[in-house]
């Protein structure tokens, strides 16, 4: 934040405070070195050199302290190890009580030690952030490449932390065994997850957490769900998400993702057949699955403002606008109407509450959890991208009651609707609104209104915890923000962290390599959108495919987003910078696309099914990367309000699924043997574009 250096002030533990970094120092050091080269009595190479010294130094005096510290857990450790094997020889359960406290009072040092390596990462990011602002230097990266990747960086030490893993271990392991497990002849290493755990060692584990620059398969996906956290979130704020928690809420909101996006892909395989059926032609297609993207482009802003006074209204809106717009897609077979046809998807689209979905899970989730459900969200969306061409291909039937035709085109918009119809039911049993943070003041003042705590108390009691949430160095250090930071006076830090009021002031806090990843999100959306979209007219003009064979190809590719993210996640991403597998994945995208046009020789099931599913894959892969990226580098004040990171994803998605579809269905003007070149010709286009910005940004890309 802007006041870093009193915010450091205020959290130093005052006995080490001769430990952490001088950033006072360093500050003023940076605004010497600028008069200095201003007036031409020092080299910005002499600059460079000193500041790196300095830093060297500063970096060096935190890590050996934190080890010796480490020293210091580990022998106390060791005199209860002696204790504990006394205490197992003569049982006596005071002495039993005393030692499970020794060793909680061993693992909230070790938590003080982990917020103080966490104040002083930031108090490093803010310092060469400062540094790089005044200068315009890329000193960050290359002070940040430099030190981590070499053997005997002190910085090594930090993002291993071998001692701390080895220390945890220790005061898990002994905690188990003290706990009443008579008869268990097992230790935490015969069971990797333990269904109970000290409080304690789950906050440590927490903290490490944060301290580790690594993307297994969940991190990846939560990232991948682009919801946006505040930089520095307190501890009151995740006590009102506790209280505000509710699991059968939370399902709400993933069932609300899941059937949206059945919702979204139920009618790709039929669309152009249902078209056909009214009298337009084939194209149209285009303009009906797009329509719902051209509603949720308006839907997402007024869902994203709605949040910010309840999610249980807004949820209720979404399910009957999309009850509604499911009856009258399926009820403009018999009226023969494609304005109602139409009219259906829009009313759909209306109901897209996404927006709502992600702020949940932002707000109303605790920390604990927050990565989990952010992964579900994931899971949701691409469940249902499978399941929804699926469906579709199993309503093969055709039979009328009364004067409904039900049959291929019309049962999707059938089966949504009764499928909205019983969410809705559940919804308003089950749902509970969240209280804010006026309703939850009021209530605990008429619970407790004789309970004050004095500003120390809460100092000391959350300073524990304080800072936990934040990104190390290695990742928080090389995140964009929005305020400026060469004086701390120049802004209070309310300001700073005030949210984005309009898309203007969003827009003013990206960075050139935001707006870059923000292109890229939209390229990847449009490819993706051009294959499903025109699948059943293309396949259906060179191969003759029936409604089963779209329906199965689309599921299939529905199918890989889960496995891709997995082998992404867990193993990819750990071998390759992200910048890297983003790149590569242009590039794959960029070949995939290629492979697709129909130039020389005749169209065949092997050429178009193995380029899509290529191309299909590569933007999986894009997608997760980039919103990875994303979820880092954005500024912090674009993780709340209405105006946030997720909403400026959300509709840059959905303009490039607009457009998408309008390109199927210009390009049917040209006729459906012109169609497939015709629309690829643009994504490529986009792909060379968005390659070209990556490499003019790719050394700002982390």
């Amino acid at each position: 934040m802007v006041a870093f250096g009193k915010y450091l002030q205020r959290k130093q533990i005052e006995e080490w405070r001769g430990y952490y970094i001088n950033y006072k120092l360093m500050k003023k050091k940076v605004k010497q070195y600028a008069e200095q080269i201003r007036g031409g009595s020092q080299h910005p190479r002499h600059v460079l050199k000193d500041f790196s010294r300095m830093l060297d130094t500063q970096i060096e005096k935190t890590v050996l302290f934190m080890l010796e510290q480490q020293g210091l857990l580990s022998g106390r450790l060791a005199t209860l190890r002696e204790t504990h094997d006394a205490i197992l020889e003569q049982p006596d359960i005071s002495k039993i009580v005393e030692l499970r406290e020794s060793y909680r009072d061993v693992g909230r040092d070790l938590l003080q030690l982990l917020v103080f390596v966490e104040l002083n990462a930031i108090g490093l990011r803010k310092i060469l952030k400062k540094f790089d602002k005044r200068f315009g230097y890329r000193f960050a990266d290359y002070y940040v490449k430099t030190r981590a990747n070499h053997p005997y960086s002190q910085l090594q030490q930090v993002f291993k932390h071998v001692g701390v893993g080895a220390v945890v271990g220790a005061i898990s392991r002994n905690l188990h065994e003290l706990q009443e497990n008579e008869g268990s002849f097992y230790s935490i290493y015969d069971q990797p997850v333990l269904p109970l755990q000290d409080p304690v060692v789950e906050a440590i584990k927490t903290a490490v957490d944060k301290l580790t620059h690594s993307t297994n398969f969940l991190n990846f996906l939560a990232q991948h769900a682009l919801i946006m956290q505040d930089d520095l979130q307190t501890p009151s704020e995740d006590t009102i998400d506790e209280r505000a928690y509710h699991f059968n809420s939370l399902l709400l909101n993933l069932g609300n993702t899941f059937l949206y996006m059945v919702n979204t892909y139920i009618i790709v395989p039929t669309a152009d057949d249902y078209s056909m059926s009214l009298g337009a032609a084939a194209t149209v297609c285009g303009v009906v699955i797009g329509s719902m993207a051209v509603a949720q482009v308006f839907s997402s802003v007024y869902f994203s403002a709605w949040s910010n006074k309840s999610y249980f209204k807004p949820l209720v809106f979404s399910s009957i606008a999309l009850f509604i717009g499911n009856l009258m897609y399926a009820l403009a077979y018999d009226a023969n109407s494609i304005a109602l046809l139409l009219l259906g998807r829009l009313c759909c689209g209306l109901g897209s509450a996404r927006a709502v979905n992600r702020r949940y899970i932002s707000d109303c989730v605790p920390l604990r959890i927050r990565m989990q459900a952010s992964a579900g969200f994931v899971s949701a969306s691409a469940l249902g991208m499978a399941c929804g061409p699926a469906l579709a291909g199993l309503l093969q039937v055709k039979f009328k009651i009364f004067k409904l035709t039900f049959n291929q085109s019309t049962l999707p918009g059938w089966v949504m609707a009764v499928a909205w119809l019983f969410y809705l039911v559940w919804l308003c049993i089950s749902f509970r609104e969240p209280l804010r943070d006026t309703e939850e003041e009021e209530e605990e003042e008429r619970n407790n209104p004789n309970e004050t705590t004095s500003m120390t108390d809460r100092e000391e009691n959350s300073r524990v915890e304080e800072g936990l949430r934040k990104p190390l160095l290695i990742t928080s250090g090389l995140k964009p923000e929005d305020e400026e930071e060469c004086d701390e006076s120049e802004e209070s830090p309310e300001d700073s962290r005030r949210p984005a009021n309009s898309f203007g002031d969003a827009y003013r806090l990206l960075t050139p390599s935001v707006k870059v990843q923000l292109l890229i999100y939209f390229m990847l959306k449009y490819a993706m959108e051009i294959l499903l979209s025109e699948s059943s007219v293309i396949t259906s003009y060179y191969f003759s495919w029936t409604t089963s064979s779209v329906a199965i190809f689309l599921a299939c590719l529905g199918l890989t987003v889960l496995p891709i993210n997995i082998l992404v996640g867990s193993y990819i991403s750990n071998m390759f910078e992200d910048r890297q597998i983003l790149l590569t994945s242009e590039i794959i995208v960029f070949i995939g696309i290629l492979f697709s046009f129909n130039l020389f020789v005749p169209y065949t099931v092997p050429q178009y099914v193995i380029s899509g599913l290529v191309m299909f894959v590569a933007a999986e892969v894009l997608e997760g990367v980039n919103l990875s990226l994303l979820s880092r580098v954005m500024s912090s004040r674009l993780s709340k309000g209405t105006y946030n990171g997720g909403l400026l994803s959300t509709e840059a998605g959905t303009l490039a699924r607009v457009v998408a579809d309008a390109t199927i269905t210009l390009g049917g003007y040209l006729g459906r043997g012109h169609l497939l070149n015709a629309t690829l010709l643009p994504s490529l286009v986009i792909c060379i574009a968005s390659i070209v910005a990556t490499c003019c940004t790719y050394n700002s890309l982390y």
